[in-house]
């Protein structure tokens, strides 16, 4: 993981050169991570949400196979006495359907959810506490890393407290 830059305790971002490091970025982020929270995944196809994941559930210490919820819509991993819910909203083709699943009880204060393609529950999900964005570049990702509430901020502050 290299660094690009930090912009202050709410924003972090940086370069991932490859999967083991999108892992290991995972893994580093599950140690500040807490019930409670809420996580949006943002990026295309291929952009590495699913890997990023799959290092944060490796971090929380699940050590079974990790599977993209895509056609499940949800996958469900209880951790030390903690849900995490892990949503993929790629298949919606009209927000209602998120309302109409039955998801909104997923959402409180012991669990964590991490949702990918959140936009496509439109303005029915919770608000995010930290909002990751993946890119392409080169043949490596970014991820800009952005706290959207006092949570969020919280977990952010540690990270940078902790730097390497």
């Amino acid at each position: 993981m290299h660094s690009t830059e930090t912009e202050s305790v709410h924003n972090f971002s940086c370069y991932l050169a490859d999967d083991s490091e999108t892992l290991k970025l995972g893994e580093k982020l599950s140690t500040y991570l807490h019930a409670g929270l809420t996580l949006y995944l943002i990026g295309d196809l291929g952009a590495g949400k699913t890997t990023l994941t799959r290092g944060i559930l490796h971090g929380l210490g699940y050590s079974h196979t990790v599977k993209s919820p895509t056609y499940n819509l949800v996958e469900i991993y209880k951790i030390s006495g903690v849900y995490f819910y892990h949503f993929d909203f790629y298949r919606f083709n009209d927000y209602l359907e998120w309302e109409e699943a039955g998801f909104r009880d997923y959402f409180n204060s012991e669990s964590i959810c991490v949702v990918e393609w959140p936009e496509k529950a439109g303005d029915l999900l919770p608000k995010p506490d930290l909002r990751l964005a993946l890119s392409i570049l080169g043949t490596g990702r970014k991820i800009e890393l952005r706290a959207c509430t006092e949570a969020g901020k919280q977990c952010l502050k540690q990270w940078e407290n902790q730097k390497d």
